[in-house]
């Protein structure tokens, strides 16, 4: 059966009570059992059932279960948020006293997580290149829990070899943990590039237009405590689990994510050539563009399509600036792959918190503005863009 199939026509876990296509909101923080076997089967593990709506709701299940039949997971988690989702991944394998190597190359709050949050619970971060393997081997010691990486990074748009880099994590026995949220799992296999533990803000492309803030936590199964960790650790003891109601938003949104998907990634490549051509843009950056140096391992990697997220730099901050407040049609907005085109700069609000001296460690510029393209049509975009370059130097 096609992902388009099985995004759509997925079974409930149960049969619903009238019969509903849609999958029901299941509003309830408890649930009634029949014996006292049953509650206590439920509540130790020993059967499927929810008891508790913090750890397990009718709904959020059958956004899970259909993830699980998308991707072939062992175990698939939904939580309140993207940040939650990489949260609770990295906490199920990390402890007082151990590291994780992974990027400068993150996302600003994945950055803080790490080398915030994370260091006072005594656990260190290193931050390497990926793109050298060599110097991922030797980053790798006795005490790390798991080499960390986003597939397509935000906003710099580099792109690592992810079977390398599984090959190294399991011949030292770590997992190799993935946030795979630019590119979407309907297109191609993260557990057949070797990838253990995907995370994804199911915020982005599954919401179905930013209708609802979500994170997944897919796991192949290949490192179990993962699973333990997660389903009676974590879920019990930090209660970040997905409401119901945003179960239902993103459950209906993943309906239509490969629809959307192919016009918005469709959209990107197109605005990204024609932007190719606007003097006043110093530099289109997008992984689809034959030039681009990370354009043939994104193609091995995950097939025709580049994702919906790209960059152009112009002169400087105050062009960046102007640029933003004389768009008329594109939004001033954080987040990615709306309906709708977003632009924002990313130096000055998503790592805003940081010193000069670490944005430049990361390679974010304040000449760069980076744009989620939408589904509106792609002339518009473009026209948008260029009356708002327009007597830029």
């Amino acid at each position: 059966m096609e992902k388009a199939t099985i995004a759509i026509d997925t079974k409930l876990p149960r049969q619903d009570a009238y019969g509903a296509i849609a999958v029901p909101v299941y509003h309830t923080a408890a649930y009634e059992f029949e014996t006292a076997k049953d509650m206590a089967d439920a509540f130790c593990g020993r059967v499927l059932a929810p008891d508790y709506s913090r750890v397990m709701n009718p709904t959020v299940m059958h956004l899970e279960e259909t993830v699980k039949a998308l991707t072939g997971a062992t175990n698939v988690f939904a939580f309140c948020s993207g940040m939650a989702a990489i949260s609770n991944a990295l906490l199920a394998v990390v402890e007082q006293g151990k590291n994780i190597v992974t990027s400068s190359h993150l996302f600003g709050n994945t950055v803080a997580l790490t080398t915030k949050t994370l260091a006072r619970l005594g656990v260190e971060t290193k931050q390497i290149n990926l793109l050298d393997l060599d110097a991922v081997r030797n980053a790798i010691d006795e005490n790390t829990a798991c080499l960390y990486l986003e597939i397509v990074t935000n906003p710099q748009l580099e792109v690592a070899d992810l079977s390398a880099l599984a090959e190294i994590a399991h011949e030292r026995n770590i997992p190799l943990i993935a946030d795979t949220t630019v590119i979407p799992f309907t297109q191609f296999s993260a557990k057949a590039l070797g990838v253990d533990i995907e995370v994804v803000s199911s915020t982005k492309y599954i919401s179905g237009g930013a209708t609802s803030l979500g994170g997944l936590v897919i796991d192949y199964g290949t490192f179990p405590v993962v699973n333990q960790r997660i389903r009676f650790e974590l879920l019990f003891n930090v209660g970040s689990y997905m409401s119901p109601h945003a179960a239902y938003m993103q459950s209906l949104g993943l309906e239509t994510l490969d629809a959307r998907y192919r016009v918005q990634s469709a959209n990107a490549l197109a605005l990204a050539r024609k932007l190719q051509s606007v003097p006043e843009i110093k530099r289109v950056n997008y992984i689809g563009l034959e030039d681009n140096p990370f354009y043939a391992l994104a193609r091995k990697q995950f097939g025709e399509t580049s994702g919906a997220m790209l960059t152009i730099d112009l002169a400087d901050k105050q062009a960046c600036f102007h640029f933003i407040d004389h768009l008329q049609l594109i939004r001033r907005a954080t987040n990615l792959f709306d309906n709708k085109t977003l632009a924002i700069h990313p130096y000055s609000t998503i790592f805003g918190p940081f010193s000069r001296s670490q944005k430049q460690a990361m390679d974010v510029f304040d000449t760069t503005i980076r744009l989620s393209v939408g589904l509106e049509d792609v002339d518009d975009i473009f026209a948008d863009i260029v009356q708002a370059v327009e007597g830029l130097p």
